[in-house]
């Protein structure tokens, strides 16, 4: 018989022979790890990676074509993806803040009587949530003195996009290659050269809407994408303020779906890579956890691809990654300031900046101080897009308000306007759960570049707004790719599918879920 010693001795033994081991099975990349490894993870039918309009569509089109067994991932705390709010300020009555959007703020494009309705003021009808029309003809325009009326300019550009219109039909009739926007502008004889009022309109019609300049952005897909929304539902905009926040819509629809603390919404989850194969896909996660599907559908951003903010085994093929890297990503930043009082006209929804030397330099203000938006609040918001966004995210909060405090005072030298009581923007392009805010067209995408963007590879699916060919950039763009691609994967679970049994005969069988 051992003694104590020789017992315990013999049990260090073995442990020190499985230090290795132990160490080895440590460090093996999630995309290394064996079969066995692999059948750890939770296994389901489809991962939907991303809680965004799209993710939260596809899952509720499989959950409609009985397909019940899905996983939805996201790295946030909440439901709604890039339509995010945060609470700002405080209200007259002491009752609190408010809420205020930092992503996603607007119906763009409403329907008309007898035609088709945007299915996101079909929802934002359904949940009753708080909403306002954009009055783009309430607008005073402003430079570096103070007030002045140069809006003749607004009719002048309209004219010439009435020609621009009509020729980018005609390269699309006669299927000649896309050109820049500025190049169909400057045909249609609008040419800002160096004249900052129109610089500012310009801004105004184009920049604030797609987030890019015309040079970067196409001729024919840029018209074609804003006349896909504007003419098939409507020109009307609201602005919703619902201080539940605009993701509310998306919370309900998912609630139809997904019972309370359901075990299929993991959100707190980060992915950190995507293995996939024609077997399946495996989805690996910082916190060491996996999920094992037959299918994913990833709703990541298009900037989070181009930024490689998730690992691919194998890598994308090079025909993906190439249209992935050609297509753009815009930012788009509401800046928002609370003042103790409305010193701007109190009746008035816009106001329009041209700065003397710099394009885009705090061009729009938007106030919500006013009937319907947040009544009273002296709330106003200006918005950058771009380089702009980009040069802002990587200076201090101090150092953009004192550029913005500049700017008013300018606009509006009789005032003696005070501090800002409450004052924040966000980093859209620093997040690396969304690396900016949507997609825009880039001059020389084909549209068959686009197909490669939104085509599947192997059992990986792709979905979100810049998917979208009609609708690229918008919010029901997210809404129709995330229904389009839950049906298709429905489609494919519902198709026969032939084995062999043991004993070598074939069986066929339906999938019925």
């Amino acid at each position: 018989m051992r003694s104590p010693f020789e017992f315990f001795y013999a049990l260090f033994l073995f442990s020190l022979a499985l230090l290795p081991l132990l160490s080895l099975a440590s460090v093996i990349p999630p995309n290394s790890r064996t079969p066995d490894q692999r059948a750890q993870c939770r296994k389901t039918t489809v991962a939907i990676l991303g809680a965004g309009v799209a993710g939260i569509t596809a899952a509720q089109s499989l959950s409609n074509q009985s397909v019940h067994d899905f996983v939805i991932i996201d790295r946030n705390d909440y439901i709604g993806g890039r339509i995010a709010h945060t609470t700002f300020g405080s209200k007259p009555d002491g009752s609190g803040p408010y809420t205020i959007e930092v992503g996603a703020n607007w119906v763009e494009g409403l329907g008309s009587e007898g035609g088709p309705e945007n299915p996101i003021w079909t929802l934002v009808k359904k949940y009753n949530l708080s909403n306002a029309a954009s009055n783009y003809s309430s607008i005073l325009t402003y430079n570096e003195t103070g007030a002045v009326d140069f809006t003749k300019l607004f009719d002048e550009f309209e004219d010439a996009y009435a020609v621009t219109e009509k020729e980018a039909g005609r390269y699309l009739k006669e299927k000649l290659p896309d050109i820049s926007m500025r190049a169909g502008f400057s045909l249609s004889g609008w040419k800002t050269k160096k004249d900052m009022k129109k610089q500012a309109v310009e801004w105004w019609e184009w920049d604030w809407e797609t987030a890019h300049r015309p040079d970067e952005s196409a001729f024919v897909f840029g018209i074609s994408g804003y006349n896909s929304t504007f003419y098939r539902f409507s020109e009307e905009n609201m602005y919703v303020s619902d201080q539940r926040g605009f993701n509310a819509f998306v919370i309900g629809e998912a609630s139809t779906f997904l019972k309370p603390n359901d075990s299929r919404l993991l959100l707190n989850t980060v992915v950190e890579s995507i293995n996939y194969s024609n077997d399946g896909v495996v989805v690996h996660n910082e916190d060491g956890s996996c999920v094992s599907a037959e299918y994913a559908i990833c709703t990541f951003s298009l900037g989070v691809l181009q930024n490689d903010a998730v690992a691919f085994t194998p890598p994308l093929p090079t025909w993906k990654q190439t249209v992935i890297e050609s297509f753009h990503f815009g930012t788009y930043t509401k800046i928002f300031l609370q003042f103790n009082t409305t010193f701007w006209d109190p009746s008035t929804q816009f106001f329009l900046y041209a700065d003397p030397k710099k394009r885009g330099y705090y061009p729009v203000w938007q106030s919500l101080s006013l009937p319907g938006f947040l009544p009273d609040s002296n709330i106003i918001f200006t918005t950058v897009v771009g380089e702009e966004s980009h040069r802002i995210e990587n200076q201090s909060n101090e150092e953009t308000q004192a550029e913005v405090m500049e700017v008013l005072r300018r606009m509006f030298p009789e005032v003696n306007i005070p501090e800002p009581l409450a004052f924040m923007y966000p980093r859209w392009g620093l997040e690396p759960w969304s690396h900016g805010s949507y997609s825009n067209w880039a001059t020389g995408v084909t549209l068959e570049m686009h197909h490669s963007l939104r085509a599947n590879v192997d059992r990986l699916w792709f979905a979100g707004e810049a998917c979208s060919k009609e609708y690229f950039g918008y919010l029901h763009g997210a809404w129709f790719e995330g229904k389009d691609v839950g049906e298709r994967i429905a489609g494919l679970l519902a198709k026969e599918r032939i084995n062999v049994d043991s004993k070598g005969a074939q069986i066929t069988w339906r999938i019925d879920r």
